[in-house]
C-alpha cells in the first residue's frame, strides 16, 4: 500500500519509512526537504496524492505557547487534504500520559492534537509512547553545567526510537484503530537515577543532584509518565542502547 510518512525524514519518521519498505510498502517521505510545509497547506495535495494511509510525525518546534497553534493548523490542514484525496487511514504519534500533566503546554497542545484527529473526518489511530532513549540527553542538557546535572525523580519508562518507529508502522499497516494504543519500554527508572547510569557508561564525572523543579519533567508526578496497562511493552533496555 502507498503510505504518506508526514515529518519522515526525522528520527522516528525515517525509521518508520525504511520498516514500511522493507514489508513491501511505498513509503514516501514528506517534510519541508522534500517541499511540504504543513503551516500553509503547500504541498499538501501532492502529498496525498494516491496514499491510502498518512502517517503525521511532525513535531512542534518549540515546546511553548505556541505549540497548540502548530498542532491546530497543522492537523486541520492535514485532515483536509487526506479527507479531500479519500485517505482511508490516518496515524499520529503522541505521549503517554500527556493528558495527565496539565501544567505542561507542550502536552496540552499533544491532547488538543488527539482530539483534532478524533473529531477529523478520516479513520483514525493513535499511538501513544513513552519517552524516548534518546530524549535522556537533552533532559540533562537543559539544567547542567560543568560539574553537576540536576534532575527531577520522576519517574519514567524510556524505550528505544527503533521500538516506537516499529509500533508505528505496525499501526500503520493495519485496520484504523479508532482509538489508541499505548507502547513503552520494560524498566521504570527515576529520571535522576537515569540520568546517573548515563554518565557512568560514558565515564562523565559529574554528580547528578536531584532537583524535583529542575527541567521541564519536574511538571509529572507519581506515574503519569509510565505506560498504561494495555501497553504493549517492547524489551530493548536502556543499557543495551547504552552499549550500542
Amino acid at each position: 500500500m502507498k503510505i504518506a510518512v508526514i515529518g519522515g525524514t526525522g528520527l522516528i519518521g525515517s525509521q518508520v519509512v525504511k520498516i514500511l519498505t522493507a514489508g513491501g510498502h511505498e513509503a514516501v517521505p514528506h517534510s519541508p526537504s522534500t517541499g511540504l510545509d504543513l503551516i500553509s497547506g503547500k504541498g499538501l495535495p501532492e502529498a496525498m496524492a494516491g496514499a491510502e494511509v498518512v502517517v503525521n510525525l511532525t513535531n512542534s518546534p518549540t515546546f511553548d505557547e505556541a505549540s497548540p497553534a502548530f498542532f491546530q493548523t497543522t492537523m486541520d490542514n492535514l485532515l483536509g487534504a487526506a479527507n479531500a484525496a479519500g485517505v482511508g487511514h490516518a496515524v499520529i504519534l503522541s505521549i503517554v500520559g500527556a493528558e495527565k500533566v496539565p501544567d505542561l503546554v507542550y502536552y496540552r497542545a499533544k491532547v488538543l492534537q488527539e482530539e483534532i484527529l478524533k473529531a477529523g473526518p478520516v479513520p483514525y489511530s493513535i499511538v501513544r509512547a513513552t519517552q524516548f532513549f534518546e530524549f535522556v540527553d537533552a533532559a540533562m542538557s537543559w539544567t547542567s553545567d560543568e560539574k553537576t546535572v540536576r534532575l527531577p525523580a520522576t519517574l519514567v519508562q524510556p524505550m528505544a526510537s527503533a521500538d516506537v518507529a516499529r509500533a508505528v508502522a505496525d499501526v500503520a499497516v493495519g485496520a484504523p484503530l479508532r482509538g489508541t494504543r499505548n507502547v513503552g519500554g520494560p524498566e521504570v527508572f527515576p529520571l535522576d537515577e537515569l540520568g546517573r547510569i548515563t554518565l557512568a557508561a560514558r565515564g562523565d564525572q559529574r554528580a547528578v543532584v536531584t532537583d524535583d523543579s529542575a527541567g521541564l519533567f519536574a511538571a509529572a508526578s507519581g506515574n503519569a509518565l509510565l505506560a498504561e496497562a494495555d501497553a504493549v511493552i517492547f524489551k530493548t533496555t536502556y543499557r543495551e542502547f547504552l552499549a550500542r
